[in-house]
Parts: structure tokens; sequence; C-alpha cells
């Protein structure tokens, strides 16, 4: 059938309508028609293609069937909605069937032929076909191949709306998606994530080696990311180093903050460009619909505050927005004030905690830590202000007066137990720092062989060459040298083996909870036990909280350990009181794993049981429970609602009870907020609130107990308000 002309398709057949009956029974002038047909088929100018009254491909022109091969026979007799394919996104081509099985007339469908190894577009035309006695036997119809012209507006539309040196969205097909996905997803009350994200030292990539050298880089971060994500978002390059990524149907913080953590992970392993090796990081920025915004602008600039909320806070994190990210710069500012003035007025003080030797339980060394007493804010953690402190380059100052201070405190220990100092980048990047530290030791008159330097693995991501001299200065000075919380991927070990290091040290990171293993990635902290040996080093690990996890770095070979299952941070007088009994040993604890979950606190939140609504505050806070103050003789098994403010809510019950103050243990456990703190999986999504009256919008803090209509606290006779808890009024909504 393939190789009839298809000119035999229509004998017989009955004249048109309008049509010459007498010129269609001239023999002639048919057969010269037909031979025109027949003439532009085989020149390729145009194709013919023809179907059974079954639906069945009969005829398609030789200039087609050439390119397909040993196809060609395949494809004839197979049903024509079967060989003629909609292109993908052509509303008309899919009407195609609709215009067979209706058997009406079409024209300039446009279809792709569906034959393994083939790839061409035709524009489809076709009418249907009657017998003398008006029997319907068919189409028959028209092809023209535009496979060319089909590709080049095909490329066209996607330089148009993709990155060409990425291959991932541009800002106009990401912008085009995200409005798209939302409005849908408003609609279907269906949550979205959108992550901004820019990456770390970029721009001394492209200083140093090269702007080629960049867009290899960048290339390679495009397929990371794509392998990061799994086909689970859309991925867009917005522009020179900043990326943002669309993932639907997720609101659950924890699992977005393990694909943030994974996506820093990745993209901070090293890269290889032909101007060599280089090495960089990220920060992401989370915001989710509709709890922060349910427009395009609201949720990037979300996104945006949280991106710049995680570069502030030390570069390589991810923060997921908050109302109070509105504030941020200002409280920032406001922070970097009240530093310098502390800094002036004396209001810094040092910590030491002690670092145990496994083998003997014996302290080695101390390791100090900043505590800033603010007048306002109480006692300040270090993870809280020394990132402000870096930003500012305040961490210069308060760098040399930490460690005069912890020298001359030094001086009076042992000559066994060694003084330990982590050293900021920006400290070990500031001119004169060697010069510094050979100062601070004449003017202390302490060993060089007692000083450690801990320095994180990203003051290796500078100049090579200054960081050579700075290394080779140290090591002439006689100090130790530690690599701190050395396995991110940053280090490179060839470098290992020319730098002057005495110690790696091991983060906490490696101890977090990983399938198989509830101590952690055991695996690797071997490896890395093993690489130390094998250039001659020591291996300390930090973070260490539980009986069981110093007891598996024991079997494992560790040389030294720090953290609360030895001791919290002591003060200086401590210190000293401890090394006048002698000998310091210190033996390991149980409490130690309570300790490190507890976080101080101290704010307003809210609290619900039954119809009541109450304002306590909040002491202690870990993933599994919390401490409150402000209610008494409240019996242990109670339950309640602790309110954390824009829509965070967490089911908890009462375990231990004390007057005023009870421990709550949570029903579902926090998870990281990516600020060093803690947030609910979920929030009470505002759609449930709109229904209850709320608008959907971004909620402010106390808009769950509107939208749930809690009432404001009144007598009560169960519970009697402390005089220690917040005032407690009509309408007062949680802080």
């Amino acid at each position: 059938m393939g190789a009839m002309p298809f000119s035999e398709l229509f004998k017989g057949r009955r004249p048109a309508e309008g049509e010459d009956r007498g010129a269609a029974s001239r023999p002639f002038a048919t057969a010269d028609k037909l031979a025109i047909v027949e003439h532009l088929e085989q020149a390729g100018t145009v194709a013919f293609w023809a179907s059974d009254a079954g639906g069945r491909l009969e005829y398609l022109s030789p200039a087609i069937t050439a390119e397909l091969g040993d196809a060609a026979g395949r494809i004839v007799g197979q049903p024509v909605q079967k060989v003629f394919l909609p292109i993908e996104g052509d509303s008309e081509a899919r009407s195609l069937g609709l215009k067979l099985g209706t058997r009406k007339s079409f024209t300039n469908i446009v279809v792709r032929l569906d034959a393994p190894g083939v790839d061409t577009v035709l524009r489809l035309s076709g009418r249907p076909s009657h017998d003398e006695a008006g029997v319907f036997v068919g189409f028959r119809g028209s092809a023209t191949d535009i496979t060319e012209d089909f590709r080049s507006e095909e490329e066209a539309n996607r330089l148009a709306k993709f990155d060409s040196l990425t291959g991932l969205a541009n800002r106009h097909r990401m912008a085009q998606r995200i409005d798209s996905t939302l409005h849908a997803f408003r609609n279907a009350e269906r949550a979205a994530a959108l992550m901004m994200m820019d990456l770390d030292r970029f721009k001394q990539v492209n200083d140093t080696l090269g702007h080629a050298a960049g867009d290899q880089l960048l290339q390679q971060v495009a397929e990371r990311l794509r392998g990061a994500l799994g086909g689970r978002g859309e991925i867009g390059r917005l522009g020179g180093d900043e990326f943002q990524i669309l993932i639907p149907d997720v609101d659950d913080r924890g699992e977005l903050g393990e694909i943030a953590k994974r996506i820093i992970e990745i993209l901070s392993q090293p890269y290889s460009v032909d101007e060599g090796r280089c090495i960089i990081g990220c920060s992401v920025g989370i915001a989710i619909a509709p709890y922060d915004g349910v427009e395009r602008e609201e949720l990037t600039r979300a996104a945006d505050l949280a991106l710049y909320a995680s570069k502030n806070g030390g570069r390589g994190q991810f923060r997921f927005y908050a109302a109070d990210l509105e504030h941020e710069a200002q409280l920032r500012k406001r922070m970097e004030d009240d530093l310098a003035q502390a800094m002036d007025e004396g209001h810094f003080n040092l910590e030491y905690q002690p670092v145990v030797e496994l083998a003997t339980n014996r302290v080695v060394g101390l390791e100090a830590q900043f505590c800033w007493q603010d007048e306002e804010r109480g006692r300040v953690p270090a993870e809280t202000f020394l990132p402000i402190a870096e930003g500012s380059r305040l961490i210069i100052p308060i760098g040399e007066w930490g460690l005069r201070k912890a020298c001359e405190d030094a001086v009076r220990w042992p000559d066994p137990i060694r003084l330990i100092m982590t050293v900021s980048p920006v400290q070990f990047e500031a001119i004169g720092f060697v010069e510094l530290i050979e100062a601070v030791l004449k003017d202390s008159g302490i060993e060089p062989s007692r000083l450690e330097l801990q320095l994180p693995e990203s003051v290796l991501l500078g100049d090579a060459a200054k960081v050579e001299r700075a290394m080779a200065g140290l090591f002439r000075l006689g100090v130790r040298l530690t690599l701190d919380r050395f396995g991110t991927g940053l280090s490179s070990l060839s470098y290992l083996r020319r730098a002057p290091l005495n110690t790696l040290k091991i983060g906490a990171n490696f101890f977090e909870p990983i399938l198989g293993s509830d101590l952690g990635d055991m695996e690797m902290v071997r490896a890395v036990i093993a690489l130390a040996d094998a250039m001659g080093m020591e291996t300390a690990a930090s973070g260490v909280h539980a009986m069981e996890l110093m007891e598996e770095l024991r079997r494992l070979g560790v040389d030294q350990v720090q953290g609360f299952v030895f001791s919290e941070p002591l003060s200086a007088e401590k210190v000293d009181s401890e090394i006048a009994q002698g000998e310091w040993c210190i033996a390991p604890s149980e409490a130690g794993s309570q300790r490190a979950n507890r976080r101080t606190v101290f704010r307003r939140v809210g609290l619900i049981h039954e119809d009541y609504y109450y304002e306590v505050t909040l002491r202690n806070l870990s993933r599994t429970g919390a401490m409150i103050q402000g209610l008494e003789d409240v019996p242990t098994g109670t339950q309640f609602v602790l309110d954390f403010g824009g829509g965070q809510l967490a089911v908890c019950t009462v375990k231990r009870s004390m007057d005023d103050t009870q421990g709550l243990e949570f029903e579902s456990e926090l998870v990281d907020d990516g600020a060093g703190g803690l947030c609910t999986r979920h929030r009470v999504s505002p759609y449930e609130l709109a229904s209850a009256g709320v608008p959907l919008q971004a909620l402010p803090g106390g808009s769950s107990r509107r939208a749930l209509g809690v009432a404001p606290a009144g007598n009560f006779a169960q519970f009697k308000l402390s005089a220690n808890a917040p005032a407690q009024t009509a309408g007062a909504q949680a802080a």
C-alpha cells in the first residue's frame, strides 16, 4: 500500500461540489492534474497522506517515509492518532483526535511523527473523503515538513526562557513559573517553597582565575543543583551568581532545611576548572507560600530577606523567613553599636571549656569562649553576636582583647594545659595578624607551645600565597595550629600535607543522627582519624554530649574530646580553683546530653488550654520540650498547645511541675531554623485561618489565637497566675 501513487486513491471518486462533471470525465484533463500532484509529491514540495475508514494510516508520501527507513513499513496500518502525535503544549494539535473522530476537516495542525530515531515535525491538513455512494472511505490530506523551522523557533523560545550558560530557567521564566504556580496552588490551597540562593566567594574566583573559570564554575554549580534537587523543583539562574529554586507541595520546614543543608554541602565541595582548583560556598533563604506570601512579589521579598539574614549570619547557612527579619537590619545595626560600646565599657568576659584526653580523662587544654553580658539583652551567646562582629570587623578588636586576656589567664596554668583560641577568617586575614600573635606571646610571657590557634577551614579559601605566609609565620613562632571542624569538604588534602597543622578537629555536625546510626557518620570519623594518623596529627572532637558517643569515639581512637559529657564552659575563677587541687581529671557524665539539648531563652509565648489563652515566659527550649513559667499548680499530664506566633503551634504535655514552673514534652520534635534556633515543622495553614476570618496573607504573631477563636485568660479555678508571670490582660497576644 505504501508504494501506491497518491493518484490511485482518488480513482473513482465523485466530483466535488461545484466541479465541472464534464471536465472530470475527460481522461486527459484528469491525468494531467494528477501528474502535477505526483510531480509536487516527488519533488518534496508537499506530501500527502490518507487513512482508511477505520482511521488507520493507508498512505504516506515517499518524501516522508524515506526518512523513516525500516520503520516506514511499520507505521502504515497504524491508527493515525498513534502516528501523528500532538506537540506538547499545543492545544490545537490535541484536537486532532476529535477532528478525526467526528470526521471534520482540519488545516495546519502541527504534529510530530512517532517513529524510533525520527525527529520530524509536520504541518497537517485533511478532509473526510466519500465514494460515489456517499460512504465514508477515510481521510485524505497534505503534510508539510516544517522540522527545521519548528526547531529554530523552539530554540529561539528556549533561549528566551533559559539561561544560555547553564541551561537553567532564566529570570523571566522563573517569574512566569512562580506566578502560575502560586495562582494555581492558591485556588487548590496547596503550598510551595521558594529558595533564594547566591554563591559565597564567587567574585574571588572571577578575580583570581578569570571569567572563563567563573563560567565553568557556574555550569558545574547548575549540574550539582540538578543533582541535589533530583527533579523535585524548578531551578533558575537570575544572573551573576544568584539562583532561585521553586519546590511545589512542600511546607515541612524540617524537610526544606535538609534540602538546604544538602545544597550547601554539595556546592561547598571543591571544583576543577581549566585554570585550576577552586572552592566556594553558598547561602540560602527560604520562604513558603502561603505562610510568607501569596503573590510572587511577597514571596520573593521574603526569601530575599531570609537570604540576606543567612549571609549576615556568617554565610554557608540557610534561614527561613520570619516576621522579625523585617527589622533585622535595624536590630543588627543596633547590636553593632552596642558591641562597640561593650568593648569600651568592658562588658565582655571569657569562659573556658575543658578539652579532655580520652585515654586518661585528664584535662589537656581549655578553649576560650566569649561571653557578653548586656544590660538589656542579658547574657548574649557567642553564636549570636560573633557573626555580627565578623561582619562589621569588630571581631578584630574583640579578638585581640580576648587573645590578650586569655593569655594573661593561661600563664597561671600548669604547663600541660594548653590555651585554645578560635581565630575567625577576618582576624586571620587582617594585616599584621602574625605580628599581633608574636606581641601577645611576648607581653604575656606564655610559652608559644601552650597557645593553640584553632583555624576554621574557611581560612584556607583566602589568597593561597598570603595563607601560606601566615601559616609559615605562625609555625616559626612555635604556636600549635588546629584545623577546626575538619571534614566539611573545604580542605585540600594536598594542602594538608604542606600545612604545619598539629590537630584535626572533628565538628559536632558529624555527630548528628543519620540513617542507620544515631551517633552520626562514624565512617567519616574513622576516615578522618586514619588521615590524621597518616599525617602525624592528633584528632579532637567537639560537641560530644553523650556517653555512648564518647565511648564510640574512644573505641575509634580519637585523642581528645570536648563537650558537655565532660564539662560546660567554666569561669576563669572556677578554672583556677580546679587547677589548685592538683592534676585535673574529669569523669564523664550522662547529664551532658541534657545540658546540650537545653537552650536558654527568655521571651513571652502563648499557651492554649481548652478555651483559655495565657501568656507565659519560655525559659528553656529543646527539640523535644520546653520549660515555661507563669502558671501555678499545674498537674502533670496536662495537655497544652504552645503558641510561638506566626502560626507555629506545638502540642505538648506537662511532664514536671513545680510551683509556677512546668517542664513540657512536645508531641512532635522541633527542627533547626537555620539560625541556631528551633521552629515547628509545620504552621497553621493560612487557608484555615482565612476560613476562620483572618485575611489570607503573611501573618503576624498571635494570629493563630485569633483564628482559632481562643478566649483570653480569665479567672481560672484550676490554674492561678503566678506573681512572676507576665501580666494577663484581656486580648493580649503572644509576643
